[in-house]
């Protein structure tokens, strides 16, 4: 057996399960990477993937898969990255266990990622979150589940992992009412829940009965939400919020941009950004400024205070002839 099979193994035992505790979501999308890579290497080469050695996964193999990954399987540039982080993270640990592949492991570590154009973010409006939150049906169970499931999401701005994470005991309502997640990097968060959103969660809780750490928001056969299902639920009253709000139309909303609403509107209010990135469990506070480029009426607000009072109309002429000439170039 080559060095590459057991330096794979050793990877994910020792550096990402026992060294890191990576969570079961980075785990699964590191082995999905290498699954993909070593299918592909083994149509390159024809070796089988645990006759593969480490210089068999060279810097142009790897180029050759990514490429393929944008070519004929249709992946993003973000997806492309993702997946040459991962393996980045392989050949870094390889690297200190074989030392004689220095420099192959060099030259595929210099891969750089590709940089891509940012689209700006979708959020929805005040008339379009009363519009979603009106077209849940309150007088049947799925309504109200789903009610107080989007409500929760618009206000607490939680991460639909987070949201089908929440159990009973979770969601305290007494004095200092808030919310408790186990969030992404395994980080524990509190969130304070508005007046509103406190009587819709107490009506739930009351007619959802169940065990402290029985789901927050169950199936009808008291099972956790899936992700799929939560996506279809906010599709689904999106499409018929749009009958009373146009402008949804032209919009796809899922659980991500109800989170970027949340954002938005915490902005709105004069949240410091700081305080955003606290509240949505940003590791970065740079990660937050994305809803600052987003935020057009606040540009407009800044324009409108610095907008010279007398300023004179017109363009600009040169005092001189040679300046004249170096206008026209």
């Amino acid at each position: 057996m080559s060095a590459l099979a057991p330096t794979l193994q050793a990877f994910f035992t020792e550096r990402l399960i026992r060294q890191r505790h990576a969570s079961d979501h980075t785990i699964s999308a590191y082995r999905d990477t290498l699954r993909l890579l070593l299918g592909y290497a083994t149509q390159r080469t024809g070796l089988a993937p645990s006759a593969l050695d480490i210089a068999d996964l060279d810097a142009t193999l790897i180029g050759g898969f990514l490429d393929h990954l944008e070519t004929e399987r249709g992946n993003s540039v973000r997806t492309r990255n993702a997946r040459l982080a991962a393996i980045h993270s392989l050949f870094r640990f390889a690297a200190l266990a074989h030392p004689e592949h220095a420099a192959s492991i060099s030259r595929v570590l210099a891969i750089p990622p590709k940089r891509f154009d940012r689209a700006l973010i979708t959020y929805l409006t005040e008339p379009e979150v009363h519009a979603l939150l009106g077209s849940c049906d309150q007088t049947s169970w799925i309504g109200r589940r789903d009610h107080a499931l989007l409500l929760l999401a618009v206000q607490t701005g939680l991460r639909i992992s987070e949201l089908i994470g929440l159990t009973r005991a979770d969601v305290y309502l007494g004095a200092g009412a808030h919310v408790t997640c186990h969030g992404k990097g395994r980080k524990d968060r509190i969130t304070p829940l508005t007046s509103g959103t406190i009587t819709t969660l107490r009506n739930w809780l009351n007619e959802h009965q169940g065990g402290p750490y029985s789901p927050l928001f169950p199936t009808r056969h008291g099972l956790k939400l899936s992700r799929d299902a939560v996506e279809h639920r906010i599709t689904h009253y999106a499409q018929r919020a749009a009958d009373s709000c146009p402008s949804l139309r032209g919009k796809t909303i899922t659980a991500h941009v109800l989170r970027h609403t949340t954002a938005m509107r915490l902005l709105h209010a004069g949240i410091d950004t700081s305080v955003i990135a606290l509240w949505l469990g940003h590791v970065s506070v740079e990660t937050t400024h994305i809803y600052l480029h987003a935020d057009l009426e606040l540009k407009e607000k800044a324009l409108a205070k610095t907008q010279p009072t007398n300023a004179q109309p017109g363009r600009y002429q040169p005092p001189d002839s040679l300046l004249t000439w170096l206008e026209t170039l």
